[in-house]
This record gives C-alpha cells, structure tokens and sequence, in this order.
C-alpha cells in the first residue's frame, strides 16, 4: 500500500478527509498538531477518529504559534467573532497550513510517502488566503525543490480532495465513508468536554452545511 500522511485537525473537514485518503487505499499516517490554540478537545477528537476510522500511525507534534499570537485563535486577548464581517477574518492564524504541511512534508520523507492529504475548502470556509488552490499548488512546488526526496526524483503530491466542495457535499461524502461525525470538534471557542458556542463562524459553516444535507446535525451545544 501506498504511504500518506493526512493532516487530521478533529473537524468534520479533516475526518472526511481522512476517510477518502483510506478510501483511495492510502496507509494512512495521521498528524495533529498542537499550536497553541484556544483549547485542546479537537486534539482528543483527533486521537478518537484516527482510532475508529483506523490508521498506521497517530502522531501529535507540537508548535508555538501562540508564542507569536496574531490571532483569535491562539490570543486569547483577541476575541473570536460572532457575526460575519468583511476581509479575512481576526481566527485567521499567520502561516499556519505553510507550518502544518511543513511537518507533513518532513514526516513524509522519513516514512517514504509523497502523498499529503489536508482538508481545506475554497468553497465554504472563513476567507484563508491558505485555504486556497494557489498555495496548495505552490506548496506542491516547494516541496520538490526543498527535500532529499524531492531532488532525488520522488513526486510529491499535496491532495486537497475537499477544496472545490461545499460543506453539504463534504458531509454527504463522509457520510458515505463512515465518518462519525458526532466525534468532530469544529467550533473555534470549543469547552473541555468538546461541546461548541454555536456562534463563532465555523460553527455557523457547520450548521448550515449539516442542513443543506439534509442530515441531522450531531454537534453537541454548550
């Protein structure tokens, strides 16, 4: 089996993800990472849906971009929003899918995979300049210039197999590979217990793509 490594951040995106990388036939290595953001239930989703859906390997490697803050979801001075607004939004973290890849892309040459699956969606999503087609095809070049493996002449390949979705369509497509959604952790400003504020705008891209599915909505609610 080919080798992949499959960021899996706890959401709905990443679990969905995951699942159509192992239904691609990937060996799947999972990768979360601790950042530094505002809680750590989506970690524990993480660990819970690697579990169930099954995978080579889980690891959890951490970062400090709360060191650096910048963002609502790493600052805890800067609040998360509750109501739409123009621009790319205050939960934008600075670089992060680079940094996040980055570990990928160097897990990927010690295990021998070329294949990298991330979740992002250009579709419904908050307005991340590194959610989109762009960065992942840069990326996918910068990967080829900037390994021993890449040099060497192995092809990387950075698969965004959500990227041009919609989040009903990701759903249905989960839903379809098994997902348990019930496990996911979306919400920005999450509790302990993984139970979401309903408000923030993840939780609002959730909600509104569990309805356009036409599938219950399975979040927990604080």
């Amino acid at each position: 089996m080919k080798r992949a490594i499959v960021l899996l951040s706890g959401g709905l995106d990443s679990a969905t993800t995951l699942a159509l990388a192992k239904a691609q036939g990937f060996d799947c290595f999972a990768l979360s990472v601790h950042y530094g953001q505002r809680h750590s239930s989506e970690l524990a989703a993480a660990e819970q849906i690697a579990a169930t859906l099954g995978v080579h390997e889980h690891r959890l490697m951490g970062v400090d971009f709360a060191g650096i803050g910048g963002s609502a979801l790493t600052d805890a001075r800067v609040a998360v929003p509750e109501v739409s607004s123009e621009g790319i939004p205050a939960t934008y973290v600075p670089a992060r899918n680079t940094l996040l890849l980055s570990l990928a892309l160097s897990w990927a040459e010690v295990v021998g995979a070329s294949d990298i699956f991330v979740g992002v969606n250009a579709v419904d999503y908050s307005g991340y300049p590194d959610c989109r087609p762009e960065f992942i095809q840069a990326f996918e070049s910068l990967a080829q210039l900037a390994t021993k493996a890449g040099v060497e002449g192995a092809r990387f390949k950075i698969h965004a197999p959500l990227i041009q979705m919609s989040k009903a369509d990701i759903i249905r497509a989960g839903q379809r590979l098994g997902v348990d959604f019930r496990l996911t952790v979306s919400c920005y400003q999450a509790d302990a217990a993984g139970r979401a504020c309903g408000k923030c705008d993840s939780c609002r891209l959730r909600a509104q793509g569990f309805a356009a599915a036409g599938v219950p909505d399975p979040t927990r609610y604080r």
